[in-house]
């Protein structure tokens, strides 16, 4: 409830509640199907690999300034693959910690992950494994089963899988994995999400409609046999009717995605390109999209009280900028504030 509150707040003055970084275009693997690395990620034909990234003291000084401009209550760091800028992850970790922001951070876990990182609050290790440890190691190699269950050890993690055509059709993979990565200590929790096409994709990972609903089906026939599957009923309504548009996404509306020269912004969402958002499988839409749904007493739904918000923080943005362009030469603005920071 305070998390729904202070995105509410942040909403209505005008800001993004939430941020994804991608904090460099490098990557040891070559996933088949990965969005980030989609020659139009970017639009006009480029990709992640066609922009400048950063690295050490600029990289960390970049983060901060954008994250004290945009005042994000939660911050994603994607890539590429963060931990080839562990060092800089190191420095930059503590401090959005001590910002009080919430961090989560999706890695493959092709290295160790530092073991300081465990003591670090409001941070959140979400690893990436694609099936079964034969299919996952074929297309993540060198991020192996061996690998992660090494590199994970001293970690609390969230097991994070994107279901492809290649699993959906495999008769009980789905509970095969979860059975596997619930008996793993180290794992606090399994998200699953569907492989989200581009537009007009034909490819080996896309799912057919009878793929989406055999692999729901099994989601919500395990959730309650497995405490450490964190598929809530109205996460998995939403994977079988997501929104329809990115106008309709709640997560592409509420969060500024800045690619790696932390510069460009990453639209419609993280996937950028042309992404079919009615095959989308994302787990963070099909979660705020559950939300949305959510009736209150009388009948109310969220995503309504949301939309007028977001009308509000319009509006008062608006607003904020017209006295900035008329009064340049305001009374100064509190300590440790700036005119990009400074909101309500």
């Amino acid at each position: 409830m305070e998390g729904i509150l202070r995105s509410w707040h942040a909403i209505l003055m005008g800001r993004r509640p939430a941020m994804s970084i991608e904090i460099t275009r490098e990557c040891p693997l070559t996933c088949p199907g990965c969005y980030a690395f989609n020659d139009n990620h970017l639009g006009a034909g480029l990709g992640l690999r066609d922009v400048t990234d950063l690295k050490g003291d600029a990289l960390v000084e970049r983060v901060i300034q954008l994250v004290r401009a945009e005042r994000p209550l939660h911050v994603s760091i994607v890539g590429g693959e963060p931990l080839v800028r562990f060092r800089e992850l190191n420095r930059l970790l503590p401090i959005l910690s001590g910002m009080g922001i919430y961090t989560q951070v999706v890695t493959s876990a092709v290295r160790p992950i530092p073991p300081e990182w465990a003591s670090i609050r409001r941070l959140d290790l979400s690893v990436s494994i694609d099936g079964l440890q034969p299919q996952h190691d074929a297309r993540r190699k060198p991020a192996t089963y061996d690998r992660i269950l090494k590199h994970i050890q001293g970690h609390t993690i969230t097991v994070h899988c994107t279901v492809t055509r290649q699993m959906a059709r495999a008769e009980g993979d789905v509970e095969t994995f979860v059975r596997f990565w619930t008996d793993v200590a180290a794992v606090r929790r399994i998200w699953f999400s569907l492989y989200t096409p581009q537009v007009g994709e034909l490819s080996a990972e896309r799912l057919t409609a009878a793929d989406r609903a055999r692999t729901v089906a099994a989601l919500r026939a395990l959730a309650p046999r497995y405490p450490k599957l964190a598929m809530a009923p109205g996460l998995l309504a939403a994977l079988e009717a997501p929104p329809s548009s990115p106008e309709q996404c709640i997560f592409a509306k509420v969060t500024r995605c800045v690619s790696a020269d932390l510069e460009r912004t990453v639209t419609p969402c993280q996937f950028g390109g042309r992404p079919d958002c009615a095959q989308c499988g994302c787990i963070a839409s099909a979660g705020l999209a559950a939300v949305g749904r959510y009736r209150l007493p009388g009948g109310l739904e969220v995503g309504r009280v949301f939309d007028w918000s977001m009308r509000v923080g319009e509006q008062s943005q608006r607003l904020r900028d017209a006295v900035r362009a008329r009064f340049p030469e305001k009374a100064p603005l509190p300590p440790g504030k700036t005119p990009e920071t400074e909101g309500a």
